[in-house]
């Protein structure tokens, strides 16, 4: 059981560390590809490089209801989610734009109450309020100082629809291993975004830059293909609102890599919001989040351990 808690503890601490990277990776893919045109070409190539993985590994692909929900996951996430992201991070910076994004686990918890998910537990409303608190202050009037409003409401609708996303992809039934339920999920979402992109008669090109085919490399290679595989191991592992904390401490990394890379502004108030942010954190995912799950509610209804290492017992 212990070594069980350290695998999870290290799977959520590696997607926050690579997950840092997307964001100013994006900056980086706006600034040559269209937006929903870069977004539809990565994830498009992401599923196929899952999809291959599971054929290879002779993975059963979701069926019945388990496929229902993880095509709704695909929507939530991959298609109307990260649609908003792209589009506002061709005015926001990637630090900001990231910050923002921690709302995800509050809203996550909001909403796993709200949908009978999960019970409300006293640790993880207080981390998630630090949270928020911290992310405030890291924002540090970095706000403010945007043109448009409209890229913020988008990260912050992408907010909601990621939490709500990460509340259907807890309730797959089944237990599917994570590389089939993303390369489902990927390849609903991405004609979503290419239709998007045609609609909106954005010019399809592949990149001639360097630096864009490095960004679009890790986009789909560590960003899409590794990242969200370790993000539906930690939903097997953990309830949704204590997943969810990933997204705060994502900002942490984003910030310092858009600082070196893409010559973003570290405020003073980077320490004091962090400090913040590590607060709720360890309160709402490291130590208040257990619990968090009803009683006797294992997300696909069967014994825990039954229903976590069906498959081919890859948990």
């Amino acid at each position: 059981m212990e070594r069980r808690s350290t695998v999870t503890a290290g799977a959520f601490v590696a997607m926050s560390v690579l997950a840092g990277a997307n964001a100013v990776g994006v900056r980086f893919s706006n600034r040559e590809l269209a937006p929903l045109w870069g977004g539809g070409l990565r994830f498009g190539l992401a599923a196929v490089v899952l999809l291959v993985a599971a054929m290879l590994l002779r993975m059963p692909l979701p069926r019945g209801v388990a496929l229902a929900r993880v095509v709704l996951y695909g929507v939530l996430n991959f298609g109307l989610a990260f649609g908003l992201i792209y589009l506002a991070l061709v005015g926001l910076q990637a630090g900001l734009g990231q910050t923002l994004l921690a709302l995800v686990p509050l809203l996550t918890l909001m909403l796993a109450v709200a949908e009978h998910q999960e019970r409300l537990a006293s640790g993880a409303l207080l981390g998630g309020l630090l949270a928020v608190v911290g992310v405030a202050v890291m924002s540090g009037g970095g706000i403010a100082q945007v043109e448009s409003v409209l890229p913020v409401l988008a990260v912050v609708g992408a907010a909601a629809l990621f939490a709500q996303g990460t509340i259907v992809l807890h309730t797959v039934p089944g237990a599917p291993h994570p590389v089939a339920v993303n390369a489902v999920a990927m390849a609903a979402g991405a004609p979503m975004l290419l239709v998007a992109s045609l609609v909106a008669d954005e010019p399809w090109s592949l990149p001639s830059r360097q630096t864009t085919w490095i960004a679009l490399g890790y986009l789909v290679a560590i960003g899409s293909v590794l990242v969200f595989v370790l993000y539906a191991f930690l939903l097997e592992r953990w309830p949704a609102s204590r997943s969810a904390y990933v997204f705060v401490v994502i900002p942490l990394v984003t910030i310092a890599l858009s600082a070196l890379l893409d010559g973003e502004r570290i405020t003073p108030w980077l320490l004091v919001g962090g400090a913040l942010i590590l607060s709720g954190v360890y309160l709402g995912a490291l130590r208040g989040g257990r619990g968090t799950v009803k009683p006797g509610e294992p997300r696909s209804g069967r014994p825990e351990h039954e229903a976590r290492c069906s498959h081919g017992g890859w948990c």
